[in-house]
């Protein structure tokens, strides 16, 4: 496309809100690598917090808290400025997939079934503990875990990326949203304007912080340090038109196998972010997981509320300006009088 082109595309289309099928180039970024992201399959996520670990690891995140919630068995509670990727640990008084108490299990390699993650057979597919099943004759349910390593979503439109007054935050050539620490000022604009509710500037530098996708190792050609350390597969980095037609197939396979309630979550490119750049396949609803049913980038109404401000704007001063004319003429007319 050529620059002439590529502007004319632009007119008239209000780039905090619908389709934006090419981020990078909009950003500035000619000859773009394909867009890349997540996608998260919780269906085969054993919650080991690898990931956690590792992205500490790679990217220097301090430490965040080593105490128990008493809420859950996990102790990170939540994404935050020194928690990148959070594994969250829900419990639910539900049936277990196919599971029979009683039942000898000694001869089952879990390690290996791990290691084959969204590659177990459909046949096994649904054996996990996250697959939910009929309850038993005697009424007994059992109690199964929903696992599920949340992150930055890398929206197709970030409004945490629109109200950074410093630039501080910037769209990559790889279409994800990456914070500048040596230009942010803390000044936290960015933090209520995520709908995720994921960006946080941490109190001991003053700086806001999120998942950057390891952009570092992206132009190395690596993959990102969580989806390299997760044994399972659980979490699949990609191209993310590939990623999307994987999840979709994933999700089919299961539905085959009778976990209904399996559906993806930030996967279309028509929702009110515009599509993340990290989506996941979720088996229960989103609020379970403490994600938003129906998230909506907070920036999108901005040039319909300038647009109304300057109407009213302009409004006030016609009429203060009618006012003045008036008390002027009426002031002209006593004067004339008086004479």
């Amino acid at each position: 496309m050529t620059d002439t082109s590529k502007r004319s595309s632009l007119i008239g289309r209000n780039l905090l809100a619908g389709a934006e099928p090419d981020v990078a180039g909009d950003a500035g970024h000619e000859d773009h690598p394909p867009r890349v992201g997540f996608f998260t399959d919780t269906s085969v996520c054993i919650g080991c917090k690898a990931c956690e670990v590792a992205c500490k690891e790679w990217n220097a995140v301090p430490e965040d808290g080593l105490d128990f919630t008493g809420m859950s068995f996990d102790n990170t509670q939540g994404l935050s400025a020194s928690t990148w990727r959070h594994v969250a640990f829900i419990e639910q008084n539900k049936p277990l997939g196919r599971a029979e108490t009683g039942v000898d299990h000694g001869d089952v390699d879990v390690l290996a079934l791990a290691a084959r993650g969204s590659g177990t057979p459909v046949g096994e597919a649904a054996i996990t503990p996250t697959s939910p099943a009929s309850p038993s004759d005697a009424g007994q349910n059992g109690l199964r875990w929903l696992m599920s390593s949340d992150v930055c979503k890398h929206c197709t439109h970030a409004a945490c990326l629109d109200v950074c007054p410093t630039g501080a935050l910037f769209r990559t050539e790889f279409g994800t949203v990456v914070v500048q620490d040596d230009i942010c000022n803390g000044c936290g604009y960015c933090v209520p304007a995520c709908p995720y509710g994921v960006i946080d500037v941490r109190p001991e530098d003053g700086g806001a912080h999120k998942c950057t996708l390891c952009y570092d190792r992206l132009g190395a050609g690596q993959e990102p340090a969580c989806a390299k350390a997760c044994p399972t597969d659980s979490i699949q980095f990609g191209p993310l038109d590939e990623l999307r037609e994987r999840a979709a197939a994933r999700v089919e396979e299961l539905h085959r196998v009778g976990v209904e309630d399996a559906r993806l979550y930030g996967h279309d490119p028509e929702d009110g972010v515009g599509g993340d750049g990290a989506f996941f396949l979720l088996l229960d609803e989103p609020e379970v997981y403490g994600l938003p049913p129906d998230p909506v980038v907070t920036t999108r109404d901005l040039p319909s509320m300038w647009r109304h401000a300057g109407a009213a704007a302009l409004t006030l001063l016609g009429g203060v300006a009618a006012v003045f004319a008036a008390q002027t003429g009426v002031s002209g007319r006593r004067t004339g009088r008086r004479r």
